[in-house]
Protein backbone atom coordinates (compact mmCIF):
# COMPACT_ATOMS: atom_id res chain seq x y z
CA UNK A 1 0.00 0.00 0.00
CA UNK A 2 2.96 2.60 0.70
CA UNK A 3 4.67 1.77 -2.54
CA UNK A 4 1.03 2.45 -4.50
CA UNK A 5 0.64 5.62 -2.52
CA UNK A 6 4.03 6.50 -2.99
CA UNK A 7 3.97 6.24 -6.99
CA UNK A 8 0.70 7.90 -7.11
CA UNK A 9 2.59 11.14 -5.52
CA UNK A 10 5.19 10.73 -8.05
CA UNK A 11 2.37 10.46 -10.59
CA UNK A 12 0.37 13.46 -9.35
CA UNK A 13 3.69 15.59 -8.96
CA UNK A 14 4.23 14.62 -12.95
CA UNK A 15 0.81 16.34 -13.82
CA UNK A 16 0.12 19.08 -11.06
CA UNK A 17 2.63 22.10 -11.88
CA UNK A 18 1.42 24.50 -9.49
CA UNK A 19 2.49 23.23 -5.45
CA UNK A 20 -0.89 24.72 -3.98
CA UNK A 21 -3.11 22.57 -6.46
CA UNK A 22 -0.37 19.33 -5.83
CA UNK A 23 -0.92 19.90 -1.65
CA UNK A 24 -4.54 19.91 -1.94
CA UNK A 25 -4.73 16.79 -4.35
CA UNK A 26 -2.10 15.19 -2.23
CA UNK A 27 -4.56 15.36 0.58
CA UNK A 28 -7.14 14.01 -1.61
CA UNK A 29 -5.11 11.15 -2.14
CA UNK A 30 -4.29 10.70 1.34
CA UNK A 31 -7.90 10.47 2.39
CA UNK A 32 -8.73 8.01 -0.26
CA UNK A 33 -6.29 5.58 1.36
CA UNK A 34 -6.98 6.33 4.71
CA UNK A 35 -10.97 5.77 4.25
CA UNK A 36 -10.31 2.24 3.30
CA UNK A 37 -7.48 1.60 6.51
CA UNK A 38 -8.40 -1.48 8.09
CA UNK A 39 -9.93 -3.09 5.65
CA UNK A 40 -10.50 -6.93 5.01
CA UNK A 41 -7.62 -9.07 3.04
CA UNK A 42 -10.09 -9.56 0.31
CA UNK A 43 -10.87 -5.81 -0.04
CA UNK A 44 -7.26 -4.94 0.13
CA UNK A 45 -6.35 -7.29 -2.53
CA UNK A 46 -8.93 -5.90 -4.74
CA UNK A 47 -8.39 -2.22 -3.51
CA UNK A 48 -4.51 -2.68 -4.18
CA UNK A 49 -5.48 -4.17 -7.88
CA UNK A 50 -7.77 -1.46 -8.75
CA UNK A 51 -5.66 1.13 -7.59
CA UNK A 52 -2.89 -0.17 -9.81
CA UNK A 53 -5.22 -0.27 -12.72
CA UNK A 54 -5.93 3.47 -12.01
CA UNK A 55 -2.34 4.67 -11.02
CA UNK A 56 -1.42 3.22 -15.05
CA UNK A 57 -4.25 4.64 -16.26
CA UNK A 58 -3.07 8.03 -15.54
CA UNK A 59 0.44 7.69 -15.89
CA UNK A 60 2.25 10.83 -17.30
CA UNK A 61 3.53 10.25 -20.47
CA UNK A 62 6.48 12.22 -20.11
CA UNK A 63 6.94 11.68 -15.94
CA UNK A 64 8.70 14.71 -14.07
CA UNK A 65 12.33 13.79 -13.18
CA UNK A 66 15.21 16.04 -11.02
CA UNK A 67 16.64 18.03 -13.18
CA UNK A 68 20.51 17.16 -12.89
CA UNK A 69 19.16 13.42 -12.94
CA UNK A 70 19.70 11.44 -16.38
CA UNK A 71 16.64 12.86 -18.14
CA UNK A 72 16.59 15.85 -16.56
CA UNK A 73 17.20 19.19 -18.29
CA UNK A 74 20.43 20.28 -16.39
CA UNK A 75 22.09 16.54 -16.66
CA UNK A 76 25.53 16.65 -17.12
CA UNK A 77 25.27 20.44 -18.40
CA UNK A 78 28.71 21.60 -16.20
CA UNK A 79 30.02 18.54 -15.70
CA UNK A 80 33.30 19.06 -13.39
CA UNK A 81 36.28 18.54 -15.40
CA UNK A 82 38.81 15.86 -14.47
CA UNK A 83 41.49 16.30 -12.31
CA UNK A 84 44.40 15.17 -14.68
CA UNK A 85 42.91 17.95 -17.16
CA UNK A 86 43.18 21.14 -14.29
CA UNK A 87 46.48 19.92 -13.11
CA UNK A 88 48.03 18.01 -15.74
CA UNK A 89 51.80 17.75 -13.53
CA UNK A 90 49.78 16.02 -10.98
CA UNK A 91 50.39 18.58 -8.37
CA UNK A 92 46.78 18.93 -6.87
CA UNK A 93 46.16 21.57 -4.30
CA UNK A 94 45.39 20.15 -0.64
CA UNK A 95 41.80 21.20 -1.17
CA UNK A 96 40.95 19.49 -3.96
CA UNK A 97 38.13 16.62 -3.94
CA UNK A 98 39.30 13.14 -3.72
CA UNK A 99 36.11 11.45 -5.19
CA UNK A 100 35.08 10.69 -8.33
CA UNK A 101 31.42 11.67 -9.07
CA UNK A 102 28.65 9.67 -11.32
CA UNK A 103 27.01 11.32 -14.76
CA UNK A 104 24.17 12.12 -11.77
CA UNK A 105 26.63 13.98 -9.79
CA UNK A 106 26.66 11.41 -7.16
CA UNK A 107 29.67 10.07 -4.98
CA UNK A 108 31.27 7.36 -7.19
CA UNK A 109 30.91 4.54 -4.11
CA UNK A 110 31.80 0.62 -4.99
CA UNK A 111 29.72 -0.83 -2.32
CA UNK A 112 26.63 1.16 -3.77
CA UNK A 113 27.02 -0.33 -7.21
CA UNK A 114 26.93 3.30 -8.56
CA UNK A 115 30.48 3.00 -10.11
CA UNK A 116 31.14 5.00 -13.25
CA UNK A 117 34.40 3.49 -15.33
CA UNK A 118 34.28 4.05 -18.54
CA UNK A 119 31.61 4.02 -20.18
CA UNK A 120 28.17 4.04 -18.34
CA UNK A 121 24.76 3.86 -19.68
CA UNK A 122 22.09 6.26 -19.16
CA UNK A 123 18.53 5.04 -20.43
CA UNK A 124 16.58 8.21 -21.30
CA UNK A 125 13.94 6.58 -21.78
CA UNK A 126 13.57 5.23 -17.57
CA UNK A 127 15.67 8.24 -17.00
CA UNK A 128 18.07 6.65 -15.10
CA UNK A 129 21.68 5.23 -14.95
CA UNK A 130 22.42 1.79 -15.34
Amino acid sequence: VARLYRKSLKVLSSWVIDRDIFLEEATNLRNRFDVERGCSNAKAVRLLKEGKAELYEFSHPDPYCVPFMPGGSLFMRNPPPPLEICFPDGNYPADAPKHTLNPDMSVCIPETGKLAVGSVLVDFGKKNME
